[in-house]
């Protein structure tokens, strides 16, 4: 074997409960510290800047949200193309999509920092933000907008070694970036030592020095250890756009994207119709759904590394380790999120109380609201398991699908339809409901739907073998891209 396949990771090989354990958990770990990341920056805002500079940031990261959504499919389809790529041994493959990548992200992220900058006051408008936020919200965004071309090419670079089979480097680097934030965050809010007191502006500086320092120190890594994928002197010219690639990274990353969106509007959905039952109601949801997030982090980054591990063995074309692929870790969605979701029935009133007054009313709805549905994020967790095996063949607009359906046409109008029998019951049954519809439609998809004769190019990757038919060299034979001996 080479020594450039020596160094690569394989997700082709070995036993896939263990790989696939010991790749999610990395991504697990880096969604966790992304949120303890936000939560400490709204505890310094919230305490010493008040209510109105918190809400500022509340606005500001909703804009954040929208634009982070859309290029987290961009990276998603980078992800895959890299490891169907490397699971058909294909390097030139992979480096011509890390090269278009690279030039992509780069355009899209500064055109992306300009356009916002400018346009910062009018967005916080047509969000409505309160014009006592305003004053917090304009600066604050700005300096985001100024970080957007460091957190746009972290994340193609996060997602590109996660489709080379690596999720422990990204975890490293977003530590370091987080433990960065989180120390900066007080000191250039309130001017501690040496550092000018800038205020909010200060917790938005903070970000943008974490995300670029953090962003050069793994560039420095990747060349210091000469990374495979890395593109040396003589490679530059990968950085000529690949249209085939160009168009797969748009077309199969926007609807990935999409899936954000349609979760982020039907929550926004759901939180206006909460609010017409008052604002206990409200405060009880809200409590609820802090938890929520952290029963849902399992199942996303099983869904995350299911796609990479499926994407690798779908370029080499191992669809029977696929099968089993989608096997550990629907398992594996069941034992942890089960665990979670098991954690918090049996200290329900304990949890919800970290975030509500004790014996309070709102306290009570709460635990009410949780008993009916939390137990429904099971059905959540194998319909991202289901969708990140089928879209690492490039089926990306059935799930898309699956999910608008199930989110937008069943959710809202059961809680509607059942609102003057039931009241805010109606809300909570509905996430059950949704959750199954979903779940149910998603496996329909993957036992009869046509996914694995999708593609994210045009034309299928050729694999190594395919590769030396076509040119008349002795192929790999073993199955597995190691080189037969040749005698």
């Amino acid at each position: 074997m080479s020594s450039v396949a020596a160094r690569q990771p394989l997700l082709t090989e070995g036993p896939i409960a263990r790989t696939l354990l010991m790749f999610a958990l990395p991504i697990l770990g880096s969604t966790v510290l992304q949120s303890l990341n936000g939560s400490v920056n709204a505890m310094w805002i919230g305490h010493f800047l008040g209510e109105a500079a918190l809400t500022a940031v509340s606005n500001a990261n909703l804009i954040l949200f929208l634009l982070l959504g859309a290029v987290f499919g961009l990276s998603m389809a980078c992800t895959i193309l890299v490891g169907q790529s490397l699971g058909a041994r294909n390097m030139l493959e992979a480096k011509r999509v890390v090269g278009t990548g690279v030039t992509f992200f780069v355009a899209v992220s500064v055109l992306v920092a300009i356009a916002g900058y400018a346009g910062t006051p009018w967005m916080l408008g047509v969000l409505g933000t309160p014009a006592d936020a305003q004053a917090f919200a304009i600066p604050y965004l700005r300096i985001i907008f100024i970080a957007v071309p460091s957190m746009y090419f972290y994340s193609f670079l996060m997602m590109t070694l996660r489709g080379a089979g690596d999720s422990r480097t990204p975890f490293i680097f977003m530590g370091l970036s987080v433990l960065l934030d989180i120390v900066l965050n007080p000191m250039l809010i309130f001017g501690v030592g040496p550092f000018p007191r800038l205020g909010i502006a200060g917790s938005a500086t903070s970000t943008l020095i974490a995300q670029s320092i953090a962003l050069l120190a793994l560039l420095w890594t990747l060349y210091a250890r000469k990374h495979f994928l890395r593109l040396t002197r003589g490679e530059l010219g990968y950085l000529r756009p690949d249209l085939a690639i160009l168009r797969a990274l748009v077309f199969k990353g926007l609807p990935m994207g999409l899936q954000m969106i349609v979760i982020s509007t039907s929550a926004m959905i759901m939180i206006h119709m909460v609010n017409g039952y008052g604002s206990k109601t409200t405060a009880a949801y809200g409590a609820a759904t802090q938890l929520w997030t952290y029963v849902q982090m399992p199942a996303m980054a099983i869904g995350a590394a299911v796609s990479s591990m499926a994407a690798q063995n779908v370029g080499a074309r191992l669809w029977d380790r696929v099968s089993r692929i989608t096997k550990v870790g629907v398992l594996y969605n069941f034992l942890l999120s089960g665990a979670l979701i098991g954690v918090i029935y049996l200290f329900n009133h304990a949890a919800l109380n970290l975030f509500l007054p004790n014996d309070g009313e709102a306290l009570a709805l709460a635990q009410h609201l949780n008993s009916i549905a939390v137990w429904s994020f099971m059905f959540f967790g194998v319909t991202f398991v289901l969708f990140g095996v089928v879209r690492s063949t490039g089926a990306v607009m059935p799930p898309l699908i699956i999910l608008f359906i199930s989110m937008w046409l069943i959710r809202p109008p059961f809680a509607l339809l059942l609102a003057p029998a039931i009241g805010a019951d109606s809300i909570w049954w509905s996430f059950p409901l949704g959750s199954l519809a979903s779940m149910l439609m998603a496996m329909g998809y993957y036992r009869w739907g046509g996914w694995r004769r999708a593609h994210m190019l045009t034309a299928p990757i050729k694999t190594a073998d395919e590769q030396a038919v076509v040119s008349g060299q002795q192929a790999p034979t073993t199955g597995q891209g190691v080189p037969a001996s040749v005698d």
